[in-house]
């Protein structure tokens, strides 16, 4: 099994993120399964065109894109992405979309084929806080996700992929008082928990309920 793992370089007034900052340091190996790391541009459109060739050129069997949700506590499985772009800022590349879909062809949302309760409960049982999420927002981060699930609609039918949030860096928040945040070795400790039950729940589906312990 191979899964590409992707990452969102730096933006707004960042100058780091904890999204390619923890993919880079994932093992090269998950329960046996093949970890292939990719940072991708903080660019509408331009970061899909990225994850496309990288699923041409390696042909994975999973797709998780991991993004930086500042103000979120814990590390947050999506469940489902729109079709709208809504910029509260401008890209990267100075781009800032505003109330418009992504595909005028493509579906109005699109689920995850991850086991996204199975993630959350693996999380948790590393002792790292984790729930899933219900709205992956309308900014780059819903864009790549949503980018994804049309490629499988469209392009891939046997690929499957989702997205994960990741809160702050301790160090991104020094200037922003009362704010949430993880080290950056929990983080490579939740995604890789995370990785963990995609590559256990292959061919098996989510678990009914988050409580349990997958161990």
């Amino acid at each position: 099994m191979k899964i590409l793992v992707t990452g969102f370089d730096p933006f707004g007034t960042d100058k780091i993120n904890p999204a390619i900052e923890a993919v880079k340091k994932l093992p090269d190996e998950i329960e046996g399964a093949e970890i292939v790391k990719l940072e991708i541009p903080t660019i509408f459109n331009k970061c899909a065109e990225v994850v496309h060739q990288a699923i041409l050129d390696n042909k994975p069997d999973y797709v998780l894109d991991i993004g930086q949700a500042g103000g979120r506590y814990a590390l947050t499985p999506e469940r489902v992405a729109i079709n709208f772009d809504d910029g509260r800022i401008a890209d990267n590349a100075g781009f800032q979309p505003r109330n418009q879909p992504i595909h005028e062809d493509g579906q109005n949302a699109y689920f995850t084929q991850l086991p996204v309760k199975a993630m959350a409960q693996a999380v948790l049982d590393t002792g790292l806080p984790s729930y899933v999420s219900t709205t992956a927002g309308t900014y780059v981060c819903n864009h790549i996700m949503y980018q994804v699930q049309y490629m499988i609609d469209k392009e891939f039918p046997e690929l499957k992929a989702g997205f994960m949030h990741i809160p702050f860096l301790p160090n991104q928040v020094v200037s922003r008082p009362d704010t949430p945040c993880l080290s950056l070795a929990d983080d490579v400790t939740g995604i890789t928990a995370a990785i963990g039950a995609i590559v256990k729940q292959d061919g098996k589906g989510d678990i009914e309920a988050i409580g349990g312990s997958l161990n």
